[in-house]
């Protein structure tokens, strides 16, 4: 990536042994660090300087997901958690907060680097490219899809949207009709490799956005599911 030096990550982590450890990992690779033992603090720091936050999940005075929510209101900068709980209905809860991606502890020094760099690309290189988008916006039944703003609106009301959901959206509704497999989705959305555990992740967010959009999960209006094969909108 190129002016890697340039980007400033906070890590929130009440062990300081793993706070060390990746602040250790990222300033080899080039990354400002700023270290935090609590979710509080993490609050606190975040500001327009920061350009990824790790997070994670149980922390005092504060917890991560607690704490999550608190820092989308300010920013919609990509936010990683680590996390001993690998339940499906922890990831509902991190992914609803605003959460963008997990990693399960113990994690490798290569997944971690892997994981940082594959959502500040996502993020600050490959959003954005509006120019094959003419129109600015996609419509879709009752939805409307603005990408000037990355809002969300329904019958002139907002939908807040994380900017994995937003990613997810924008390019499903701008390929309509197309089937995406878990893996064509995955690889499109995060630009890594698919992986064991991707599919969770992507029925995650899927099932978050349906939840955002007041989908019947049985009878989607918006996001249709073409069993065997992926997702698609019509």
């Amino acid at each position: 990536m190129d002016n890697i030096n340039n980007y400033h990550i906070l890590v929130a982590d009440d062990d300081s042994e793993i706070c060390d450890v990746i602040e250790l990992l990222l300033s080899c690779e080039g990354f400002r660090v700023t270290k935090v033992a609590n979710g509080n603090e993490a609050i606190e720091k975040v500001d327009n300087g920061v350009d990824l936050i790790i997070l994670d999940v149980m922390m005092p005075e504060k917890s991560g997901f607690l704490a999550c929510a608190e820092i989308r209101k300010k920013t919609t900068v990509p936010i990683l958690f680590l996390t001993a709980k690998s339940q499906d209905s922890d990831k509902v809860l991190g992914f609803s907060a605003g959460a963008d991606d997990f990693l399960s502890k113990p994690f490798s020094n290569v997944e971690l680097l892997s994981r940082v760099k594959s959502q500040l690309r996502r993020y600050f290189i490959y959003q954005g490219k509006n120019d094959i988008y003419p129109n600015q916006q996609l419509v879709l039944k009752d939805l409307t899809l603005e990408m000037e703003s990355k809002a969300m609106m329904r019958n002139g009301n907002r939908i807040d949207l994380t900017e994995t959901e937003y990613q997810i959206l924008l390019l499903m509704m701008s390929h309509r009709n197309k089937v995406f497999s878990a893996e064509n989705l995955y690889e499109s959305i995060w630009n890594e490799p698919y992986y064991y555990d991707a599919n969770n992740t992507l029925m995650v967010h899927i099932r978050n956005i349906r939840k955002k959009l007041g989908e019947d999960p049985k009878h989607p209006r918006y996001i249709k599911t073409a069993w065997g094969k992926g997702y698609y909108v019509d």
